[in-house]
């Protein structure tokens, strides 16, 4: 089946596979060089290559509105997943933040009502609910179905759980920040660079480099998610432009299944069947969601005027 489908389809298939391994590798790495000084470091290594293979955009062809405030979004996104991961208690938990953050396709299409005039049916509000309660379900996986215990997780580990709340909030305002003012121009390469020292910065305030201790394992995460995440970009740019762009839509909100996969089998975690479970509900919720927009965008693309 595969053989059949377009090149640039396979190509931007990549990149869903490869975004797909951020949260497991996320953690792998905070774990080796801390929260803040893994992040900087993977980010870093993103923005150079970036840098190096496609250059910083030109300031002045970028529209100040998408340059300001899809800017400080798209750098505080990152941040704020970045972090949640790294700070999470254990790797079950940063599980759990990582399928947090899938609240994003369903906030874009919310967000996308008022900021973008996007038409939908009444069914967007049950594909809504049925996301939120898929994360209820993931952070209930342990078996609980009470909400006090709930609270407690929540409770656990506030500022992780905020953060990761935060990112999948500032992912949705993101894309429809770029969707109204970008005016098909990208400034995803400075907005990494700026993501790499902001990180540092932080770094400097509150740590010190010598708790950054090398290693050659912990050293080739690094380096793999900082190419993985330059490659993941372009490729993807590449998919959308000259392959199916349905079929890629459709297939990037099964990303929450193949990132708790992924992040399962490379941290060697078991999650339960309840987790799996809510992971199913923030996917179905998210097609739900698409699907009450996609043909009325649709039909709004064919209407003059």
């Amino acid at each position: 089946m595969l053989a059949n489908l377009p090149r640039a389809t396979l190509v931007g298939l990549s990149a869903i596979l490869l975004w797909s391994t951020t949260v497991g590798l996320l953690r792998s790495v905070s774990e080796a060089f801390g929260a803040t000084g893994g992040a900087a470091l993977i980010y870093t290594t993103t923005a150079v290559l970036l840098c190096l293979t496609r250059g910083l955009p030109d300031l002045r062809q970028l529209p100040a509105r998408y340059l300001w405030g899809g800017g400080v979004l798209f750098v505080g996104y990152e941040i704020c997943l970045a972090l949640a991961i790294g700070l999470a208690q254990d790797r079950a938990q940063s599980l759990e933040l990582g399928m947090i953050n899938y609240l994003w396709p369903c906030l874009t299409i919310v967000f996308a009502i008022p900021m973008n005039q996007q038409r939908f049916r009444v069914w967007l509000w049950p594909g809504l609910l049925l996301s939120l309660a898929g994360i209820i379900w993931v952070l209930q996986s342990g078996g609980s179905s009470s909400l006090s215990q709930l609270g407690h997780n929540l409770l656990s580990n506030p500022l992780a759980y905020g953060l990761a709340f935060i990112a999948a909030i500032a992912w949705g305002l993101y894309n429809n920040v770029t969707r109204r003012y970008a005016s098909g121009k990208s400034g995803v390469n400075l907005f990494f660079v700026i993501t790499a020292l902001a990180l540092w910065i932080k770094f400097i305030v509150t740590e010190d480099f010598s708790s950054l201790h090398f290693s050659l394992i912990p050293a080739l995460e690094v380096l793999f998610m900082g190419i993985s995440t330059a490659v993941a970009y372009s490729a993807w740019n590449h998919g959308i432009q000259h392959g199916n762009l349905t079929l890629l839509a459709t297939a990037s909100y099964f990303t929450p299944v193949l990132s708790a996969l992924l992040a399962s089998l490379w941290l060697g975690l078991t999650p339960s069947l309840a987790f799996w479970q809510g992971v199913l509900m923030i996917t179905l919720g998210s097609l739900v969601c698409w699907l009450a927009t996609r043909r009325l965008s649709s039909l709004a693309r064919k209407t003059p005027g």
